[in-house]
């Protein structure tokens, strides 16, 4: 993690790698290297809270421009009928009663038309999601050119497919595309109680063959679900131990939806909100923060601490996938009033 004039006694400024173990001794070097890093960003969590604030603002000035927001637009080019159970999802099969039906993938042309409107909105990076386990090779066609044609628009293009093989991350390199988001949700002693459909490792092996196709990998997680204090530290610190660490680190708020398993979690704290923002940005220094999910609900004040904290990007639009978002005049309008510039911060 970075150092700054704050950080507490015994932090490390060099961030730790995560390797698979090919024997039983590293096995267990691995197993305390992990062990380390999670208390690691356990302690920062316990920092008090204006002192972590301060310390995640000067990693970020370090690595970052201060007071500068990049906007991306997020659009669900497949809606509904996803065989997974994650339990946050009404686009899931297994959760009917949560009234989003199934979909087909959109036309090309109608989502080059969504990303033109995305760019005239302010939007640099355009992120196309589709409810799928993993694509299927006849889609292939149609997303590769989504890609290349939302691209020649000059912004920055994102997709959320689901699981990839090998092959199918290397044609959506070839058709232009900057990053693939595969999200890890949760910590993995948390994520049974989530998701079974899909475990944590084909998490992991999709992660690695973005890496190997040479994509940028976005990747973060959904705060409060129920984890604990200890399980968010545990999602931050596997985000910080993957081979190379997230070039994007999405933190979205979980928005309950009636219908699904998590309709009823108790709302979290919003400053323990903030504090996971902060400690994703210590732990994550090079990284850009997205603000996701969960915006649309939280006060102006809470988002302007989250910036504190070392966010610096959020989604423009009146809608992510399918839970509402904040409407991009109010955006635009709390950028101004805090006095922070748009930016395509690339990274």
């Amino acid at each position: 993690m970075s150092h700054c004039p704050s950080a507490p006694a015994g932090q490390t400024s060099a961030p730790l790698h995560f390797h698979r173990p090919a024997n039983a001794a590293n096995a267990a070097h691995s197993t305390r290297a992990d062990d380390a890093r999670r208390d690691a960003v356990a302690a920062l969590f316990e920092l008090p809270f204006l002192d972590l604030l301060y310390q995640a603002q000067t990693v970020h000035r370090q690595h970052h421009p201060a007071n500068q927001v990049q906007l991306s637009s997020l659009l669900s080019i497949k809606t509904g009928g996803c065989a997974e159970d994650c339990g946050y999802c009404a686009q899931s099969a297994h959760h009917k009663e949560a009234g989003v039906p199934a979909g087909k993938l959109m036309a090309v042309d109608e989502v080059v038309q969504a990303a033109r409107a995305a760019r005239d909105q302010g939007a640099t990076r355009f992120c196309m999601g589709a409810a799928w386990r993993n694509p299927k090779e006849r889609d292939m066609p149609a997303l590769t050119e989504m890609v290349s044609q939302v691209r020649a628009l000059g912004l920055e293009t994102c997709m959320t497919l689901g699981m990839l093989e090998q092959a199918q991350a290397e044609a959506l390199k070839e058709a232009g595309l900057d990053y693939y988001n595969h999200n890890l949700d949760t910590a993995p002693d948390f994520y049974g109680q989530v998701i079974s459909t899909r475990s944590y490792q084909d998490r992991l092996d999709t992660l690695e063959r973005v890496h190997l196709a040479g994509l940028s990998v976005c990747c973060g997680g959904i705060i409060g679900m129920g984890e604990s204090r200890a399980q968010r530290a545990g999602l931050i610190a596997q985000l910080a131990a993957l081979p190379v660490p997230p070039q994007s680190v999405p933190i979205n708020h979980l928005v309950p939806i009636a219908g699904t398993p998590l309709q009823d979690v108790p709302a979290l704290d919003e400053f323990e909100f903030v504090r996971t923002v902060a400690v994703a940005r210590i732990a994550l220094p090079h990284a850009v923060i997205r603000l996701s999910a969960g915006r649309e609900s939280m006060s102006d004040a809470t988002q302007a601490l989250c910036f504190a904290a070392g966010a610096n990007s959020i989604f423009l639009g009146s809608k992510l996938l399918t839970t509402p978002n904040a409407p991009v005049s109010s955006d635009l309008d709390l950028l101004a009033r805090l006095g922070l510039q748009a930016t395509a911060a690339s990274a």
